[in-house]
């Protein structure tokens, strides 16, 4: 069943939740390497757990996360991680927020070696979703299969954020540049 179907079957503020996510977010490409950095940063948190509770948690995470600035975080230090392991706000799993610091350091690198963090994901497109995955294996902290297809999902680089038949389906289209139409 498809997330939108999903979203029609649920009620009240649960359904609001989602529904803007949905409408708004999901599937739309991220042209923000710090917006693409919180992306990979929620969806790492997500593992385990409802995407529903992460978006919950989505404005204490942008607090706790001085808003997904990577330079920032990419310069915590040991008393940064104690405060985060701390805040009741986030998940609080000592390798997600280890993995969202050392990812921070990781970005840094592919934005002086690419230019951005997204100029790295067009280089490495298209590619399978296992493709994906492999690569982000030997690039990131974290990272399964899960969470790759869904980060990547999520901001329009592989398919399956949206069905055919869905309303919103059309307007994502309508935002993707060319290149990142092609399919693999």
């Amino acid at each position: 069943m498809s997330y939108c179907t999903v979203i029609e079957h649920m009620q009240g503020e649960r359904k609001a939740l989602h529904k803007t996510y949905h409408d708004k977010l999901y599937g739309f490409p991220i042209h923000d390497d710090n917006e693409l950095f919180c992306r990979l940063v929620l969806e790492i948190n997500q593992a385990g757990l409802s995407w529903e509770t992460i978006l919950k948690k989505e404005s204490s995470f942008r607090k706790a996360y001085h808003n997904f600035n990577i330079k920032k975080i990419a310069a915590y230090t040991a008393a940064d991680r104690k405060r985060l392991l701390a805040d009741a706000g986030i998940i609080r799993n000592r390798l997600k927020v280890n993995a969202a610091i050392e990812n921070a350091k990781t970005i840094l690198g592919l934005q002086k070696e690419y230019g951005s963090f997204e100029k790295w994901l067009e280089h490495h497109h298209p590619k399978t979703k296992e493709e994906w995955v492999k690569v982000f294996k030997k690039t990131f902290k974290f990272t399964g299969g899960e969470i790759v297809n869904e980060f990547l999902m999520s901001i329009g680089y592989l398919q399956g954020a949206h069905s055919a038949d869905c309303k919103i389906h059309k307007t994502v289209l309508k935002t993707k540049p060319m290149w990142l139409k092609v399919k693999k």
